[in-house]
């Protein structure tokens, strides 16, 4: 089983901190209504500005403080440190909470930034400093803008990118279930009812620029949202998995360039395969947990070595490494 230790950890935090200030190149998610509204991404957003995106610069900062609190002896835990308290203040944060307020900001990286900045909360809420209460108002915005959507929104989002509803759900449970706990019910509600009668998925996955395996993905919610129902929902969502099949989720997805960052993300896909391979195994029957554990192993290690050397995958894949390795079944 490849676990994370303290050399990985010291990887990991060397190559956010190389791009979580890195400001270009950079994708703006920015709509303009008139030339006042065309600024620099460092001016619109003076926390969240580099990582090539905005959601990527936040899943970068959780992957920085959720190192450097496992590990607190590593090498770049002085330097995590002092950019978190330059990084997270009062007048900052408020910058950022009130891009929202922009009439044209509604739908501003939703649901996946929207999840991960909830995920960087609850980590920074782990930490003896003032980085969560700083961040606070403006996880609650997102909150608030979880609890609208979620109650206009009739059909969940499968595809396997940044769309995608069960992703933003799995990520958002934590948080809420620690800090909203009427958010947290709502979002079990709206995964059983979405999810909960789903049979025999057939997973035509992996799209060609997908990151995240849409079926394991929505087990990973459903095992979050109800454990003890778990068992049984998934042998009617996947009932031949003891078999490997569907085949597609048991075979890693193949990355032919990885200087294109849409093709790059099929590390991505191999990541959140492990991820979520390695969570639902502990919920399973043993023949089904052993070719889940087996599966994890394997796509990890195709993806692992290439969570650097190009731009396109170094400004992200990193966090999915982690999540993968931090995984309940990584033990």
């Amino acid at each position: 089983m490849i676990t994370l230790d303290a050399a990985m950890a010291s990887r990991m935090a060397g190559i956010a901190l190389g791009h979580v200030t890195l400001e270009y190149p950079h994708k703006l998610d920015h709509v303009m209504t008139s030339d006042a509204d065309a600024q620099t991404p460092r001016a619109l957003h003076p926390i969240f500005f580099g990582s090539f995106d905005w959601h990527s610069c936040v899943h970068g900062w959780w992957t920085l403080l959720t190192v450097r609190r496992l590990f607190p002896d590593i090498p770049e835990a002085a330097a995590i440190d002092e950019l978190a308290q330059s990084s997270f203040t009062a007048a900052k944060v408020e910058v950022e909470r009130a891009y929202l307020d922009h009439p044209s900001s509604r739908g501003f990286e939703r649901p996946y930034g929207w999840a991960w900045l909830l995920y960087l909360h609850l980590e920074a809420s782990r930490h003896d400093c003032n980085w969560a209460g700083d961040l606070e108002p403006l996880a609650r915005a997102f909150a608030a803008r979880w609890r609208d959507y979620l109650s206009v929104m009739t059909y969940p989002i499968r595809v396997g990118t940044h769309f995608n509803t069960a992703f933003a759900l799995t990520l958002s449970l934590e948080w809420a279930e620690a800090f909203d706990p009427g958010l947290a019910d709502l979002i079990r509600r709206s995964a059983h009812e979405w999810y909960g009668n789903d049979r025999d998925c057939q997973a035509w996955e992996p799209g060609g620029d997908e990151f995240l395996s849409s079926a394991l993905t929505e087990a990973l919610c459903m095992a979050r949202v109800d454990a003890a129902g778990f068992p049984t929902w998934f042998a009617e969502f996947l009932p031949r998995a003891a078999h490997r099949e569907p085949v597609s989720l048991f075979t890693p997805a193949i990355v032919s360039d990885r200087s294109d960052g849409k093709i790059a993300h099929l590390d991505g896909t191999n990541l959140s395969r492990a991820w979520c391979w390695r969570s639902i195994a502990p919920l399973l029957p043993a023949d089904d947990a052993a070719v889940a554990r087996e599966t994890a192993t394997q796509h990890l290690e195709t993806a692992l070595p290439h969570i650097a050397g190009d731009y396109m995958g170094e400004h992200w894949l990193a966090s999915f490494a982690l999540l993968a390795l931090l995984s309940p079944g990584s033990d």
